[in-house]
């Protein structure tokens, strides 16, 4: 061999280790904070372990994801890595947690061989990853995602089961082994995992278009796995509401070839509260695409359905008919609630521009505008898409503020496209959007702030046909599915009950728990559209009550937990302007907390505050309004009923 062709081949050899070398690289990136650490390996595919100020989360981790039958990530050789932090502060649109949220992270970009990346960033409140592709076809076929979230121990995960793709999501979050959970188990999301010493991690994910939404199933050993609803190929209609899909395509997503993928989110919290307010599912969705947004408003709305139109002292048979509107109009002009429901029943089925001969819209809408009250209309999501423009057009001329959509049922691609072309669709209207029958709005409400509510929660609408919606369940919530973003639990219940009591009756239905565990959600749950499910005419039999609702913003300046374990108790206050609101449920346990007040500011506040009744063990209505002058030293002892709750007001004094 020539001196000339030995030089060549050292070369050669050289660079192939290099590129070797390169491919097998390792990479360490931390929080801004430095409590997150993610350690990413690229030496077998992509892998990467979590690690909490370093303890181990997550652990061998996979990713990859197969486009055509090529799978990205299988192979990663790594062409240049990019560092890049962010320090910023947002306002949101809709006040949901806060009237500022920091954005703080660390990024890695590693740009591979084959035309695709891999995003990692480190926030404060977790770690996020995210794939790229850079692909010269226009459109390709995504047939699967690998996501595995591999933990080093059989731990405890609220793991909220489903039965099949077609759901609404509501589901209880039953605390489970990892090993115990096979892989034709499936789940919504998000699954939270108690990893140890206090501090939990939630999965989830942010960013999701055009894409089918992420699930989990187990995999029978220490970890979770992603999986996806695939493409419908075949959907049969049953009823107006019921299309289900009855043939699938081999993939889950027909795409573009260059586009970024929805954020995989491992949310972290080193104790309980701190899944409440962390922010991470906002953080990483896509920044609001509604430009003027000065027309959302949030706030309460009441609500017909839940209470079956159940009015009484009237002179007028309650129904779904024009009267009966109108008295729930009166109703909320009188107490400064901003909207009211039509509910099912105004629209013949299957023909959203046929308004049943008892209502005349038109004299509704007219009076509901004269009261300065907002109209919401319920809809069927198909019945809906199938006349979107006109059905639009007829709403927005009716001067409807806003739509409720329901029994959507499906993640899958195609219902994905749906939830965001309806928000678009409705924010060109100025109309808000209340998704029901569906998880997966939740995480959108950044990108359409006039998506101001999501259903995909096993909510108050149970108790009129079950005993699934108790207290237990209701402390479950805070910490699981409001990770995702707002929830329409739709509280209320004005006749409340415990076990031995309780009873579903669904046209005169009442909630497990006490009357202040009802009271205390207004404070706890995120819902910047938030229900009054019960009659107004048992509102109206409860001034004291009926006070606190009015009263109870909807939207918040600022989110503090005070005390929380996840399924036993929470403790949650929250300020308006000048005006705190402190709330607290209970599960099943009765128990004293105590409260401390030091978050107030100087001076002296009056605080009147709902407490459970000495006898609101056998009759969950009991409670006991107590108003007392309080400041920021002050401390004292709250007890709580079983399924109890306590709810408080606190304004200054002067």
């Amino acid at each position: 061999m020539s001196s000339l062709a030995r030089r060549v081949a050292l070369v050669a050899i050289f660079m192939f280790c290099a590129a070797r070398t390169m491919a097998q690289s390792s990479y360490d990136l931390r929080s801004p904070d430095k409590r997150i650490e993610i350690r990413i390996r690229t030496a077998k595919g992509v892998r990467y372990d979590v690690l909490l100020k370093g303890k181990v989360l997550l652990q061998d981790s996979a990713l990859s994801i197969n486009i055509d039958d090529k799978t990205f990530g299988a192979e990663a050789n790594v062409l240049r890595s990019k560092e890049s932090s962010s320090n910023q502060v947002f306002e949101p649109v809709v006040r949901q947690k806060s009237t500022k949220i920091r954005e703080s992270y660390n990024e890695l970009r590693l740009d591979m061989e084959g035309g695709y990346a891999v995003v990692f960033r480190a926030y404060n409140e977790g770690a996020a990853y995210r794939l790229e592709t850079s692909l010269p076809q226009q459109q390709v076929k995504v047939y699967g995602e690998e996501a595995n979230f591999n933990f080093p121990s059989d731990f405890i995960v609220f793991y909220p089961q489903e039965d099949s793709f077609f759901s609404h999501n509501e589901r209880r979050y039953v605390p489970q082994h990892l090993r115990d959970i096979a892989p034709a188990f499936i789940a919504t999301l998000p699954a939270v995992v108690d990893v140890g010493e206090g501090a939990k991690v939630a999965i989830a994910e942010s960013d999701l278009e055009d894409y089918p939404g992420l699930w989990l199933r187990g995999t029978s050993g220490n970890g979770l796995a992603a999986v996806f609803p695939p493409y419908p190929l075949k959907e049969k209609l049953e009823r107006d509401r019921d299309l289900k899909v009855v043939e699938s395509a081999e993939y889950i997503a027909v795409t573009k070839g260059t586009r970024t993928f929805p954020w995989r989110l491992i949310g972290v919290a080193e104790k309980d509260g701190d899944l409440l307010t962390n922010q991470l599912v906002w953080l990483t969705a896509k920044p609001s695409q509604v430009q003027d947004s000065s027309w959302i408003k949030p706030g309460k709305v009441a609500w017909d359905w839940w209470n079956a139109n159940n009015i009484y002292g009237v002179d007028f048979k309650a129904g779904i008919n024009t009267q009966t509107y109108k008295y729930y109009i009166d109703f909320a002009a009188k107490y400064g609630i901003p909207y009211v429901i039509l509910d099912e029943g105004w629209y013949k089925l299957g023909n959203v521009l046929e308004v049943v001969p008892e209502i005349n819209m038109e004299e509704l809408t007219a009076y509901a505008k004269q009261k300065n009250v907002g109209i919401i209309l319920w809809v069927i999501w198909k019945t809906l898409d199938d006349q979107l423009e006109p059905a639009l057009e007829q709403f927005a001329k009716w001067g409807v503020k806003g739509i409720k959509v329901d029994f959507m049922q499906r993640s899958d691609q195609l219902l994905i496209n749906y939830y965001h072309k309806v928000s678009r669709e409705t924010a060109k209207r100025k109309m808000l959007v209340d998704f029901h029958g569906n998880q997966k709005p939740a995480t959108m409400t950044r990108t359409w702030p006039n998506l101001i509510n999501a259903e995909g929660v096993r909510g108050l609408e149970w108790s009129k046909w079950s005993v699934e919606t108790e207290p237990e369940h209701n402390v479950t919530l805070p910490f699981t599915r409001m990770f995702l973003g707002p929830m329409d639990y739709t509280p209320g219940a004005m006749l409340s009950a415990q076990k031995d009591s309780f009873a579903p009756v669904h046209n005169r239905p009442m909630s497990l728990g006490t009357r202040c565990h009802q009271l205390a959600m207004y404070v706890v749950y995120d819902a910047p559209l938030q229900m009054l499910a019960d009659s107004p005419s048992n509102y109206m039999r409860e001034p004291e009550s009926l006070d606190f609702l009015t009263a109870v913003p909807t939207e918040w300046d600022e989110t503090k937990v005070l005390d929380a374990r996840i399924a036993d108790y929470v403790v949650v206050a929250r300020r308006n302007g000048r005006d705190w609101y402190v709330g607290a449920m209970t599960n099943w346990t009765p128990r004293e907390l105590e409260v401390n007040l030091s978050f107030l500011s100087d001076g002296n506040f009056q605080m009147a505050s709902y407490q459970d009744g000495v006898n609101a063990d056998r009759m969950g209505s009991d409670y006991k309004l107590l108003r007392t002058l309080v400041n920021k030293t002050t401390k004292f002892k709250i007890k709580l009923a079983p399924g109890g709750g306590w709810a408080a007001r606190i304004v200054p004094s002067s």
